[in-house]
């Protein structure tokens, strides 16, 4: 079982990011996002790689972890880029997922001034998903040229 996970994860890794050598850049491009550990790994790879990070679509829940991960000034965004940020959970062995206030906080914590500002101007992290995009985003981040 742990072994199809870790597959599972290699592979939405994949998904996840498309590389583009001659521009030295991750584009991210639809991530539902998942467990939050291999998503810390990937993007200190990414961070110890130097690439530029395009968010170009859907980078939901552990997927927002990048933000705190790569430098902000490696980050960009297009006009399809949607960020999705809700409370940290876990999962018991019944498959009910429950609160992580303590990973809730540690996870604000470490986001950018201006996005940890947004969230909490908007309720803070709850069970419900906050979407930023668009001007908010672009507020934040800058366009990818």
């Amino acid at each position: 079982m742990q072994r199809i996970t870790v597959l599972k994860v290699l592979m939405l890794a994949s998904a996840l990011l498309a590389a583009a050598p001659a521009a030295a850049e991750i584009r991210i491009i639809q991530s539902p996002g998942g467990q939050v550990g291999p998503f810390l790994d990937l993007f200190e790879q990414v961070r110890e790689s130097g690439e530029r990070v395009v968010i170009d679509g859907p980078c939901l829940s552990a997927c927002t972890l990048v933000l705190s991960i790569v430098p902000g000034e490696r980050i960009c965004v297009t006009k399809r880029a949607v960020l999705g940020f809700h409370a940290a959970r876990s999962v018991d062995r019944r498959g009910r997922f429950y609160a992580e206030p303590e990973a809730s906080e540690a996870v604000l914590a470490a986001y950018p001034g201006p996005v940890r500002d947004w969230i909490s101007r908007r309720g803070g992290l709850t069970s419900r998903l906050l979407l930023l995009k668009g001007r908010d985003l672009a507020a934040i981040y800058p366009r990818c040229r």
